[in-house]
């Protein structure tokens, strides 16, 4: 287990639970689940906030320090838009590590395969650290990492539903023939799913609506925290086989009536 980490452009990440941060009722909330979480890879909509200025409400509540911010295209159409949005973000912030999102489709934002590849063909040319979310498709994720990309991000299920593994059996090709990291994103609504996927083999899971939406956001960042955690250590201690027949934990011989 101590050799186990997670490499990423060639830094090391401590925690393999990555967090967003949409959808939380306040900034407040939102800086202590993060706290909770251990996470040390935070994303942010650049859409959804200032990133010139370091006042801005929620850039302030997060500790720079602390975090390794990880902008997002979230809201690009296509892959000039996405373009953009990075340019914008690095020339304001000066970070280059890019969560790359392209989805064109309001309803199910599903991502545009080929405007991503595109996008990042173009961004890792430019320097970019580009992390890109994707349908769980191991043809477009050999594409994006033969381009370059420092992850592939599969989606479990649509973003914000909460659904779960959905697309496990796909997730299971990408994450056979990565040479990159696997980072499993959206649609993982409970701990149980983040730890099925970490167990799956997944170098990390990123949730957001989960822990926003949750009751108590905070213990339920703990909660996934805790459940990538034992995941990623069953992957690696190695689960035992699953048999048809019961198999005694116990000898079956010295009873009594023997």
């Amino acid at each position: 287990m101590n050799n186990d980490k997670l490499i990423i452009a060639g830094r090391e990440i401590k925690s393999r639970l990555f967090v967003g941060t949409g959808k939380f009722s306040s900034n407040r909330v939102m800086a202590e689940a993060l706290s909770a979480s251990g996470a040390e890879i935070v994303t942010v909509a650049l859409r959804r906030v200032d990133i010139e200025n370091e006042n801005d409400d929620m850039l302030a509540a997060i500790d720079r320090e602390k975090y390794l911010l990880l902008p997002n295209t979230s809201g690009a159409r296509d892959c000039e838009e996405a373009l953009r949005l990075a340019r914008l973000a690095r020339a304001a912030s000066g970070i280059n590590w890019l969560k790359l999102e392209v989805t064109p489709d309001p309803y199910y934002l599903l991502p545009d395969g080929g405007e991503t590849l595109k996008a990042a063909q173009i961004l890792v040319k430019e320097g970019f650290v580009v992390l890109p979310y994707i349908n769980a498709d191991p043809i477009l994720a050999k594409r994006l990492q033969d381009a370059g990309t420092a992850t592939v991000m599969p989606l479990a299920s649509p973003i914000g539903s909460n659904r779960g593994l959905a697309t496990r059996e796909s997730i299971e090709i990408i994450i056979e023939q990565a040479t990159v990291p696997v980072v499993v994103d959206a649609g993982l609504g409970r701990p149980s799913h983040a730890a099925e996927a970490m167990e799956m083999g997944a170098d990390a899971v990123l949730v957001n609506t989960a822990i926003a939406s949750a009751n108590d956001p905070v213990a339920m960042a703990r909660a996934f925290a805790m459940a990538a955690e034992a995941g990623r250590t069953s992957f690696v201690t190695g689960a035992a086989p699953v048999l048809k027949t019961a198999s005694a934990s116990s000898p079956l011989t010295g009873f009594l009536r023997d």
